[in-house]
C-alpha cells in the first residue's frame, strides 16, 4: 500500500512534537547552550589580547546555568589561549564563587550596580596578581579597557537575561559578534563573519553597525566593516522587493569597500555570503501594529498613565520625614519639672546639660542622671513622660513610613504592568500552543460549619494556568472570611495578567496595613501550559512533596507569613517540571505532612482526586486544624493521528 508524503509529514510532526514535550531533550540542549556560550565568548580579544566577556555572562547567570556556562568558559580559554588563558581561567574561578554567592540574591534587584562592580573588581584583581607573580606585560589602556568592558558587559547581560529590550538586544548582538570574530572552525568560515551578514540581512541597524564595529575593533581584517554593513543594510531602504539584491547585499558591498579602500582580504567573504543565505531560512519577523486607530490610542494612554504612576513613585521615595526634635523633649520635661521650684534659678545651667541620648536608655531610680537636683523624682517622672512620646513619636513615623512603602510599591507595580501591557499591544507572535492539559484534585476537610481553608484553580493568561491554597490561620468564621478574601484577590489579579511575584507583594502589603500578619499562609502553582514547568510560590505555607516515579522529594520550607512587613519579601519561589508525568502535592498546615504522602505515594498514578482523598484519610482524625490536599499533575494534550 502507497503511502502518501502526507502520511510522513504528520508523522514527522508527530515525532517533532514529542521531542518537545521530552524534558531529557530539553535539558540536553539547554546544557549545550550554556556550555556553548561561555565558551565562544571565550574567545573574544583586543588587539590580540583575551577579554573578560564569559566572565561577564558568568555573574549575569545564577545556578547551575551559570556553572555551566563558567566550565564552558574555562575550558575556551585553555582551548583557544593556551597558556595565555590561564588569566581568563582565573576570570572563570572567581566569577563561579562571585555568582554563586550573590547569584540571584534580592540584594542584587536592590543594588543593580553591585555585580558589575563585582566584575570589575574581579578583573582588576586578577589582572594586577598576573603582572606580579607571572610577569604579564598588559598594556596600562589595556588593563582599563579590559575592566570597563567586564563591567558594562556584565550590565548587558544582566538586562537581557531580565527582560527583553531592543537597545540590549543590540549590544548583545556587538559582543556576540566581538567573540565569534575569533572563532573559525575551517579556513574562509569564521563564525563572526556569518554573524555579521546575518544581522545585515536581517536585524535592525544599530545591530549591523554594532557587529562591524566588533569586527573592526577584533583586526581580523583590515578592510572597514562596519561601512561595509551598513551599506549593506541601507540597501533594505531601495523600493522595489528585490530579495535577491537584499541577501547578496553583505559580500557584494564588502566587494565595494574594498575597492574603494584598496586593501584586499578575501577572508570574509564567504562567511559574508553564508551569512545572508542563513537569513533566507530566518523566520520572518510578526509585522508590528503600528499606532493607529483606537489601538494606538489605548497604547498611548497607558503609556502615559505608565509614566505618571513611575513618577509618583519616585517623588514618593524621595519623599523624608523630618526628624524628631528630642531637645524640644528635653526642654519641655525640664520646664514641667522646674516649674514653681524656687531653685530653678540656680539650676537653670545645671539642666541645659541633660543629654538628649536619655530618651533611649532606662532611667532607673536616677542614679544614671548627669546632674543632682533637690526635685529628681519630679524630673524622672517627666522624663519618662517624654520617653513615651518620643516612642509613640517614632511609632507613628514607622506606621507612616509602612504605608508611604506600600503605596510606591503599588505604584512600581502598577506602572510596570501598564508599561508591560502597552507594550504587548504593539503586536505580538502567535500566542504559544498549550502542550499539556493541568489535571487538578482537591479534597478538605474541617471540624466547623465554615472552612478556613480555601483552594481554587483558574486560567491566567495565554498559557499560564494556577493552583492557589489559602490557609486562613485557626478555624471557623474569621479564619474563612481571611482566606476568602486572600484568594479571590489573588485569583482576580492573576486572572487578568498581573505577574504572579507582584500579586503576592500586594497581598502581604495589605495584611500588612490591615495589622492582620500571620492571618493566612498561600501557596500557589503557576503552571506552564507550554512547556511544562511549575514555579511554586510559598509565603508562610509548609513545605509540599513532589512524587516522581518511586521517590517523594519534599520541596520548600516553612517561611514566615505574609504581612510581617512591607519593605522585607519572605515569599519563596521554586522551580519545578511536570512535564514528565510528575505529581505535586500541595499541604495546608493541618493535612499532616511527609508521613501522610508517603503512605499514599503508591498510588501516585492513579486519579489525582482519589490520591488527595487517601492522602486526606491518612492525616490523624484529632487534628484540630482545617485540612486541606490538592494534587497537581500536566497530562500531554493528546496529538491527532489523522
Amino acid at each position: 500500500m502507497m503511502v502518501s508524503i502526507g502520511v510522513y509529514v504528520r508523522r514527522w510532526r508527530r515525532t517533532l512534537r514529542r521531542w518537545v514535550q521530552d524534558s531529557r531533550v530539553h535539558g540536553t540542549v539547554q546544557c549545550a547552550v550554556y556550555l556553548l556560550s561561555g565558551g565562544l565568548l571565550s574567545a573574544a580579544s583586543l588587539r590580540g589580547y583575551p577579554q573578560p566577556l564569559a566572565l561577564a555572562l558568568v555573574c549575569a547567570a545564577s545556578g547551575w546555568p551559570g556553572v555551566l556556562m563558567a566550565l564552558g568558559g574555562l575550558g575556551g580559554y585553555l582551548l583557544f589561549w593556551g597558556q595565555a588563558g590561564a588569566q581568563g581561567a582565573l576570570w572563570m574561578g572567581l566569577g563561579m564563587l562571585s555568582m554563586v554567592m550573590l547569584g540571584g540574591k534580592a540584594l542584587l534587584q536592590d543594588r543593580p550596580l553591585l555585580m558589575p562592580a563585582m566584575t570589575g573588581a574581579i578583573v582588576a584583581f586578577s589582572g594586577l596578581m598576573v603582572q606580579l607573580w607571572w610577569g604579564d606585560a598588559v598594556p596600562v589602556w589595556m588593563y582599563l579597557t579590559r575592566i570597563a568592558l567586564a563591567m558594562g558587559a556584565n550590565w548587558v547581560f544582566s538586562a537581557a537575561l531580565q527582560r527583553r529590550d531592543a537597545v540590549v538586544d543590540w549590544l548583545v548582538c556587538g559582543l556576540a559578534t566581538l567573540a565569534l570574530a575569533q572563532v573559525m572552525p575551517i579556513p574562509y568560515v569564521g563564525l563572526g563573519y556569518i554573524a555579521a551578514g546575518f544581522l545585515a540581512v536581517s536585524g535592525a541597524f544599530p545591530a549591523a553597525a554594532l557587529a562591524g564595529l566588533a569586527l573592526d575593533l577584533a583586526q581580523v581584517t583590515p578592510v572597514p566593516m562596519t561601512a561595509a554593513l551598513c551599506l549593506a543594510w541601507l540597501t533594505r531602504l531601495m523600493p522595489g522587493k528585490q530579495k535577491f539584491l537584499r541577501y547578496t547585499a553583505p559580500p557584494v558591498l564588502y566587494v565595494v569597500v574594498m575597492a574603494l579602500s584598496g586593501v584586499w582580504d578575501l577572508y570574509p567573504f564567504p562567511g559574508l555570503i553564508l551569512g545572508g543565505l542563513a537569513a533566507v531560512f530566518a523566520p520572518g519577523k510578526p509585522a508590528l501594529a503600528g499606532r493607529r486607530g483606537e489601538t494606538g490610542f489605548a497604547q498611548v494612554r497607558l503609556e502615559m498613565v505608565s509614566a505618571v504612576l513611575k513618577q509618583t513613585e519616585n517623588i514618593l521615595s524621595d519623599v523624608e520625614a523630618p526628624p524628631v526634635d528630642e531637645q524640644a523633649l528635653i526642654h519641655r520635661a525640664v520646664d514641667r519639672a522646674c516649674s514653681g521650684c524656687s531653685h530653678r534659678k540656680h539650676c537653670k545651667g545645671k539642666l541645659e546639660q541633660i543629654p538628649v541620648g536619655l530618651l533611649h536608655k532606662p532611667l532607673g531610680n536616677g542614679e544614671d542622671l548627669p546632674i543632682s537636683c533637690r526635685k529628681s523624682g519630679r524630673l524622672l517622672q517627666e522624663l519618662r513622660r517624654s520617653q513615651e512620646q518620643f516612642r509613640a513619636i517614632r511609632a507613628d513615623r514607622d506606621r507612616q513610613r509602612e504605608y508611604r512603602a506600600a503605596v510606591v510599591q503599588q505604584h512600581r507595580f502598577l506602572s510596570e504592568y501598564l508599561q508591560d501591557l502597552s507594550d504587548s499591544l504593539a503586536g505580538r507572535q502567535n500566542p504559544p500552543n498549550a502542550w499539556f492539559r493541568p489535571e487538578i484534585g482537591a479534597c478538605s476537610a474541617s471540624r466547623e460549619t465554615v472552612n478556613g481553608d480555601k483552594c481554587l484553580w483558574f486560567a491566567g493568561v495565554e498559557c499560564r494556568y494556577y493552583v492557589l491554597l489559602c490557609d486562613g490561620m485557626g478555624t471557623g468564621p474569621e479564619a474563612a472570611r481571611d482566606g476568602a478574601l486572600v484568594s479571590e484577590m489573588l485569583k482576580k489579579l492573576l486572572s487578568g495578567g498581573y505577574p504572579a511575584e507582584y500579586a503576592l507583594r500586594s497581598v502581604n502589603s495589605l495584611c500588612a496595613l490591615r495589622g492582620c500578619a500571620g492571618a493566612v499562609t498561600i501557596d500557589l502553582a503557576e503552571l506552564q501550559l507550554d512547556t511544562g514547568k511549575v514555579t511554586l510560590y510559598k509565603w508562610g505555607a509548609p513545605p509540599s512533596y513532589l512524587i516522581s516515579g518511586a521517590d517523594t522529594i519534599k520541596v520548600g520550607t516553612a517561611t514566615p507569613p505574609p504581612g510581617l512587613s512591607i519593605t522585607e519579601g519572605r515569599e519563596t519561589a521554586e522551580r519545578l517540571s511536570l512535564r514528565r508525568g510528575q505529581t505535586l502535592v500541595l499541604l495546608s498546615d493541618g493535612a499532616g505532612g511527609e508521613d501522610a504522602v508517603h503512605r499514599a505515594w503508591q498510588d501516585a498514578d492513579g486519579p489525582s482526586g482519589e490520591l488527595a482523598a487517601k492522602i486526606l484519610a491518612s492525616v490523624p482524625e484529632d487534628g484540630m486544624d482545617d485540612a486541606t490536599v490538592a494534587v497537581v499533575r500536566l497530562q500531554p494534550v493528546s496529538v491527532s493521528t489523522s
